[in-house]
């Protein structure tokens, strides 16, 4: 018996793996009660400071090889977009958690 390997491509592969996280990460959002959208804004802000992170590290590649420009534009542009979510996360949890609190008289 031949035993044929097929070998799935790259770019298949990461856009399928793209496609589910956007369908579990709208159910899962949209899903969740009220009282737990302060908590998510704060993992949320957790993984962009991630996010950060690996864009700084993509920024500051050595302009070596031609490609490398690509991958430094792409970094800032991550960088800009996580520190966008980033502070817009924590006024959203700041404007939520004021809710919560009593009223001054």
């Amino acid at each position: 018996m031949d035993h044929i390997t097929t070998a799935v491509d790259p770019f298949v592969f990461r856009l399928s793996i793209f496609v589910l996280a956007v369908f579990v990460g709208y159910f899962v959002v949209w899903s969740v009660t009220p009282a737990l959208h302060t908590p998510l804004m704060s993992v949320t802000n957790a993984i962009s400071s991630v996010i950060v992170v690996g864009a700084l590290l993509a920024v500051g590649v050595p302009l070596i090889e031609s490609g490398t420009t690509f991958a430094r534009v792409l970094g800032f542009f991550a960088l800009i977009m996580a520190s966008v979510n980033i502070f817009g996360g924590f006024l959203v949890t700041q404007r939520m958690l004021a809710m919560y609190q009593k009223k001054k008289k």
